[in-house]
């Protein structure tokens, strides 16, 4: 049975990509208020599982399913589930021409609380407090989204997002991909910054980097290889995976 803590329950969760079966069985639960690290080599079903819990009709799900506070999200599109409070950041965020982060923040906004029209002065407010908490430069808002942003940029603009929105479960997909240390650090910060105004808020950061758990500790560390968790336990196993990789996990996978 689901504990009624687990914000975010995946069981037994087999998908499919253009036929061929990526994820073969995986089981994660993550509790309101923790961060958990999902951690893996390139290959091993990562961005097939953050697809997956996207919504991304390109993943099939062929068994197992999703469980978002409770309730059943399997069959859910992206856009119900990003009401319930499910939000998703990306590896490689896309930049978007002519929409500007205020215009497409109030759109997100709009779908999150189910309000039409959302307040572009409502928005703008709670944008020029959530700039100045994370340290950028208010005119950040008016720009197109991700266009001529660094990497650093595009991935404080995740967490800014992720601060907007007030997700109940936010899945961030290799956020450090790309980051230098002083850029990591930031990113990092501003992301603990989120989880002070949101302490339920909980956490799946996805990475194959032990580097962003040096600034954001997580409470559960899972081992995800050939498309199946091999071990699950506390922060240890990201230092043993640093120090013996991942083949000291590959003798687990049947």
């Amino acid at each position: 049975m689901p504990d009624e803590h687990d914000a975010l329950r995946i069981e037994d969760l087999h998908v499919e990509v253009d036929g061929h079966e990526i994820l073969r069985g995986v089981d994660i639960a993550l509790p309101a208020g923790e961060v958990h690290a999902l951690m893996g080599p390139n290959g091993s079903g990562k961005s097939t599982l953050a697809n997956t819990l996207l919504g991304n009709p390109a993943y099939h799900v062929t068994k197992g399913r999703i469980l978002f506070q409770g309730e059943d999200i399997t069959a859910l599109p992206t856009n119900e589930r990003a009401a319930r409070g499910l939000f998703l950041g990306f590896q490689h965020p896309e930049e978007i021409g002519g929409v500007s982060v205020l215009n497409f923040l109030r759109q997100a906004l709009a779908v999150r609380k189910g309000i039409d029209d959302f307040s572009v002065l409502e928005v703008r407010m709670k944008l020029i407090e959530w700039t100045k908490r994370l340290g950028m430069d208010q005119r950040f808002q008016e720009r197109y989204l991700n266009e001529g942003f660094s990497g650093g940029e595009k991935k404080r603009n995740e967490v800014l997002q992720m601060a907007m929105m007030e997700p109940e479960v936010a899945v961030l997909d290799e956020t450090d991909s790309g980051l230098d240390i002083d850029a990591l650090r930031v990113v990092a910060e501003g992301i603990d910054e989120v989880r002070k105004d949101r302490p339920q808020l909980a956490i799946l950061v996805i990475t194959h980097y032990q580097r962003i758990l040096q600034y954001l500790t997580p409470d559960r560390v899972h081992i995800l290889l050939d498309g199946r968790v091999v071990e699950s336990g506390g922060p240890d196993i990201a230092r043993t995976l640093d120090e013996h990789g991942f083949d000291a996990f590959r003798e687990r996978v049947a």
